[in-house]
């Protein structure tokens, strides 16, 4: 795993890359589908029934009250059948829903039974039960039980992230990228420092010069801003989400590369809604748009190669089926996932739906957990990336060989 010296985020122009030249490049064989993998990781615990609103249980619109979601007028969402309607704050991902690019699995959970953020976040990436003592994630031993000469090992991982993110560490090869909102340092400014670090630290001039290469690739972080704020990428951006849209355009431009890497990183903050969220107008909401405005940076920027891809869209928790005295919900436990992507198998909505009656919520309080995340992730896994069914079961989620893969999840 390689280190990332703080100088290099001065010398590229705060933008922090690994050696993209140390990472082996082997052509691409030709076939059907060249995939690529995002995960995006939403920090804070996802409401998942005020993102995908469950309209037709009888008792949602009382649990809610005047926070449930508006079936009529100019806020209501998207009808994704008779039961479940999407957040208006999405249009992304209700156009990619409408294209059979997106579908949700409801009342979705991670192994993880207790309400802390931190504990919940790290057995979302470790891919165990446990938060205790994990040095790697579930994607970082997914990647490193591959032969080093596969096209997904050869050409690496992608993290929007300062230093590896615990759900990629275990793969040897993982570039990162930070946007650190810093000015660009010029051209002549950057040379010269490339001149002077080649006589007296080789090693620091090797990677400085990758990241200025890829750089050139994925665009510095001003030009990203530049086309942002000019309306370029054909969205509105508000100063809060420029962030995760620049880094979901550079993870995009890199992964759509012949020789980029074939999986990626995102996170975002701002779910953790225990005051103001509302529905739409709120917190919650503000924090959905930016979230869709950076799903469609991602799209845009991996162009042709959209087609190829599945992001995947986890959350640590849920939150309380009933609002707080805030106007907003505490820690829970199901929530919803989300698969968008070209390969995959769209427009629906997948759900073990435990009602939302006194009787049937989790310890009186949440949306009752059925369906286990690790399987959702297995069946994309295993049919997108072709990851082998037994070690998924040993090695990339320890002791789940009887948690049996969603099937059908991507395009045949």
């Amino acid at each position: 795993m390689f280190e990332h010296p703080t100088r290099r985020g001065v010398l590229t122009g705060a933008l922090a890359f690994t050696a993209w030249a140390t990472i082996p490049k082997i052509a691409v064989a030709a076939g059907p589908r060249d995939p690529r993998l995002v995960v995006v990781v939403l920090r804070g615990a996802l409401d998942g029934i005020a993102a995908v609103a469950p309209v037709g249980d009888p008792h949602y619109a009382a649990l809610r009250e005047e926070f449930a979601f508006p079936t009529s007028g100019p806020d209501v969402g998207t009808r994704l059948d008779d039961f479940f309607v999407l957040n208006s704050r999405l249009p992304t991902v209700a156009e990619l829903y409408g294209k059979g690019e997106a579908l949700f699995v409801h009342a979705a959970h991670s192994p993880y039974r207790e309400r802390s953020h931190f504990d919940g976040q790290d057995v979302l990436e470790n891919g165990t039960t446990s938060p205790i003592h994990h040095r790697d994630g579930w994607l970082g031993r997914a990647i490193a039980m591959l032969p080093g000469d596969s096209t997904i090992a050869s050409h690496g991982a992608f993290a929007a992230a300062s230093s590896t993110p615990l759900l990629m560490r275990g793969a040897s090869n993982v570039v990162t990228y930070l946007p650190a909102g810093l000015p660009a340092a010029s051209d002549d400014t950057r040379a010269r420092l490339l001149s002077m670090y080649e006589h007296t630290d080789p090693v620091l001039a090797g990677i400085l010069a990758s990241g200025l290469e890829l750089e050139k690739v994925t665009g510095s972080e001003s030009e990203v801003q530049m086309e942002v704020d000019a309306g370029m990428m054909g969205m509105e951006v508000g100063g809060r989400d420029r962030q995760i849209v620049s880094a979901a355009t550079a993870a995009g431009r890199a992964m759509a590369l012949d020789d980029g890497p074939r999986v990626g990183f995102l996170d975002m903050v701002g779910f953790d809604t225990h005051r103001g969220q509302r529905v739409i107008d709120g917190q919650l909401g503000n924090t959905l748009s930016g979230l869709d405005t950076a799903l469609l940076a991602l799209r845009n920027a991996l162009g042709d190669t959209w087609r190829d891809t599945v992001v995947a869209v986890i959350t640590e928790f849920g939150r309380t089926v009933r609002m707080n005295g805030s106007w907003g919900t505490d820690h829970g436990t199901a929530t919803v996932a989300m698969l968008l992507g070209g390969a995959v198998k769209g427009g629906r909505v997948i759900a073990d739906w435990p009602g939302l009656a006194e009787n049937a919520l989790y310890e009186g309080r949440d949306l009752a957990p059925t369906t286990d995340l690790r399987a959702v992730l297995k069946g994309a896994l295993r049919d997108h990336m072709g990851f082998d069914l037994g070690p998924l079961g040993t090695t990339v989620f320890p002791d789940t060989a009887d948690v049996r893969p969603l099937d059908g999840l991507i395009r045949s």
